[in-house]
């Protein structure tokens, strides 16, 4: 549903949204479950946690694997330059980005997300609610934030994902992350 919703095939967007439904709903129903099972039923043995362990390891390299194949292709195309882009990058006719704009911006608020998350974790563990409460809603906002700008930035970015590589891994990396963001803002 997805590729057909890029390519502006007939059904694509409707496929799509059938798609991510069924993915939300799995989701859900699987998640009540195994809080049922653990909370009601008693039903997670020492086998089934470090079951549950190993697969948020899994999960958690699987999602840095994404990560390093974005940055591979970022790098491979940045440092080794070939001809057909020009032997030059970003590549020749290209406007990009300046890096001390919103880059900054949302990096800035990325990193202040990180210490009020810290602050919230060492809140909960020392058991100052007030404080956990206070400095996740600040995490919240500065997710809040970052996403707005993020969407921004993208909407006034002078390229598009189909303007060769550098516009690919781009949108990609950054909207791979944004979506992590989304995510994490969220759940």
């Amino acid at each position: 549903g997805g590729v057909m919703f890029m390519h502006n095939y007939s059904g694509g967007s409707q496929l799509l949204l059938i798609g991510v439904f069924t993915v939300l709903y799995v989701m859900f129903t699987w998640w009540r479950d195994i809080i049922r099972e653990a909370s009601f039923e008693g039903q997670h043995t020492y086998a089934v946690q470090e079951g549950l362990r190993l697969g948020m390891i899994l999960f958690i390299v699987s999602e840095v694997m994404f990560f390093f194949a974005f940055f591979w292709a970022f790098f491979t195309s940045s440092l080794a330059r070939v001809f057909n882009i020009g032997g030059v990058w970003p590549p020749a006719g290209l406007e990009v980005i300046s890096p001390w704009g919103l880059p900054l911006l949302n990096t800035i608020l990325l990193l202040s997300s990180g210490a009020t998350v810290t602050w919230c974790h060492h809140a909960i563990v020392g058991g100052l609610k007030n404080e956990a409460q206070t400095s996740l809603y600040l995490t919240l906002t500065f997710a809040i934030y970052f996403t707005a700008l993020q969407a921004l930035e993208y909407i006034e970015a002078p390229f598009s994902m189909s303007d060769g590589v550098y516009g690919s891994t781009f949108f990609m990396a950054t909207g791979f992350h944004g979506f992590h963001v989304l995510i994490g803002t969220i759940f």
